[in-house]
């Protein structure tokens, strides 16, 4: 056995407190680049004598990436590697074989949502033991040890066969090789009742489920056709390609434009979804009618009990700070605890391992439950597929008993993409510093009753997280957020999050755009979006 020793330096691109690495893929093709914060995580996380999973979605240089991670774990003293036929987990499924292997962690290749390619970008992440995102402490420390890494560790050996199920000997490491699904289908199999769901498609029911040409495509297939008996071609762009056929694969409104035409047609089908690259984001639509992120968390936690595996009810609802608040509505009406936290799966981590939160959602299209410690777009489906046979009725019925008897919080993103970092920065700079004296401001005939910049303790660890996105409130009803994303790879996202609260919605059945025109107006105004950005609209409304 030979182990080879690549002088390095520190890398670019990855910050405290991040769970992953997400760059350009032609960044992580330079030598070093990769294998530096892989040796960063080796280092970090001391995985020596232990067992590792590994898997991507499949995206472009996911082989070749997931080849040299294998021989960097052997040249580094881990005992065993579990990976994904071809290379290839979903990032929910990843994490439900970290559990049920009981792995001391998993490193999942992925950009999530990010478009594919040789141009696209690419991702590393390193998942803990309870399958989740890395908590800061742990992040924290891979930063650190990226900065003083001299040298890299990694075996000089052949590539191992990732086509062949079994195991295999890579040096004095195992690698084993499983079938990507197995475990993840596994476990939807104890969650919710397939008879059921078998008993809704044999009686009718019809679907199209959009994989994006992304890692749900085999997952899909293997669920909805092949067990629960949903007509071949119900999953469409289901072969997986490393460029995502060319598409951003991020599950909604404007970059699923085909699939909204289909539902909001005459020929629509009963209910679609769509999934991200990873397979962590979903996209819920019923016959006519689109459901927001915010409303399909509410929806599935006020239902979840009709799942077997959440017949007893569910000890808690979490959502991130910019979803709207719908789901603390839920929580009021069954009796049990909402926790609002920061934008980040990770954050979710600690109420699901203590028991104090069952279901979790946020308003980038992701949704879970303590199955597993991330997000889970398949999972979503299934639960409203669950829904659907057991209440008979259909998307837009289910949506309007909801709203008729919790209200209606008519909600809505704007995103302002590829803007110049200083820009962005000098906008979020200038609305803080604000802060204090905007209570009182009126703009477009609303006036501003509190303000702030969103703090975080966790209730179980005691950690806080600081600077995680203005609150414009306009009285009890209405609210702004105002937040940077740092999920691209070019430039900055503003991104603003309108909501407003409607007790009768039968009465004002309107657009959520036009429900929500007064407080899109006086946010612009205040943050002056426009001056400071040269903007006059968003990109991309959702």
């Amino acid at each position: 056995m030979t182990i080879k020793t690549i002088p390095t330096r520190p890398i670019e691109g990855q910050k405290p407190g991040t769970s992953g690495l997400r760059k350009k893929t032609r960044d992580f093709m330079v030598r070093g680049y990769l294998e530096n914060f892989v040796q960063a995580i080796l280092d970090a996380a001391d995985l020596t004598g232990k067992t590792l999973v590994l898997g991507g979605d499949g995206r472009f240089f996911n082989a070749e990436a997931a080849q040299t991670i294998l021989k960097m774990a052997a040249a580094n003293g881990v005992a065993r590697v579990i990976v994904g036929q071809g290379g290839i987990l979903s990032t929910p499924a990843a994490s439900a074989v970290i559990r049920a292997r009981q792995a001391a962690g998993g490193i999942v290749l992925s950009a999530s949502h990010n478009p594919g390619g040789p141009e696209g970008d690419f991702g590393v992440k390193y998942n803990t033991a309870n399958g989740g995102p890395a908590p800061e402490a742990v992040t924290g420390a891979i930063y650190q040890a990226s900065l003083h890494i001299a040298e890299i560790r990694k075996l000089e050996a052949p590539d191992a066969d990732l086509s062949r199920l079994g195991a295999q000997a890579l040096g004095p490491m195992t690698v084993e090789v499983i079938d990507p699904t197995a475990d993840w289908v596994a476990l939807m199999e104890r969650l919710f009742d397939f008879d059921a769901i078998r008993a809704l498609f044999a009686g009718g029911f019809t679907m199209r489920f959009d994989a994006m040409h992304a890692v749900t495509g085999p997952y899909a297939k293997a669920i909805f056709e092949d067990r629960l008996g949903a007509p071949p071609g119900t999953v469409i762009n289901a072969e997986p390609q490393p460029d995502f056929g060319g598409h951003h694969p991020d599950p909604n409104p404007a970059h699923c434009a085909d699939l909204m035409a289909l539902m909001m047609g005459e020929n629509a089908p009963d209910f679609a979804a769509a999934a991200d690259g990873d397979g962590d984001r979903n996209m819920i639509l019923g016959r006519g009618i689109y459901v927001s992120p915010s409303d399909s968390l509410a929806v599935i936690a006020a239902n979840a009990h009709l799942a077997p595996g959440y017949s007893e009810g569910i000890a808690g609802i979490a959502r991130s700070m910019p979803t709207s608040r719908a789901a603390d509505r839920m929580a009021a009406g069954l009796g049990i605890p909402a926790f609002e936290t920061p934008t980040g799966w990770k954050f979710f981590g600690n109420l699901l391992d203590a028991g104090m939160a069952t279901i979790c959602g946020e308003e980038s299209f992701g949704t879970g439950s303590n199955h597993v410690r991330e997000k889970d777009g398949l999972w979503a489906v299934l639960m409203w597929l669950n829904v659907l046979a057991a209440r008979g009725e259909s998307v837009a019925g289910i949506l309007r008993a909801h709203w008729a008897k919790h209200g209606r919080d008519y909600y809505s993103r704007h995103d302002y993409e590829g803007i110049a970092t200083e820009a962005a920065e000098a906008l979020m700079t200038a609305l803080r510093g604000r802060l204090t004296g905007l209570p009182g401001v009126e703009a477009a005939g609303l006036t501003i009753t509190a303000a702030d910049d969103f703090a975080y303790q966790d209730p179980v660890d005691g950690s806080v997280a600081e600077l995680q996105g203005i609150r414009l409130m306009f009285g009890e009803e209405a609210r702004a957020v105002l937040r940077l994303s740092g999920t691209g790879t070019e430039g900055a996202t503003l991104r603003v999050y309108l909501e407003r609260f409607e007790p009768d919605p039968g009465a004002h059945a309107l657009d959520p755009q036009a429900a929500l025109s007064d407080v899109i107006a006086a946010t612009r105004e205040i943050a002056g979006i426009e001056r400071h950005t040269g903007r006059a609209g968003p990109d991309v409304i959702t």
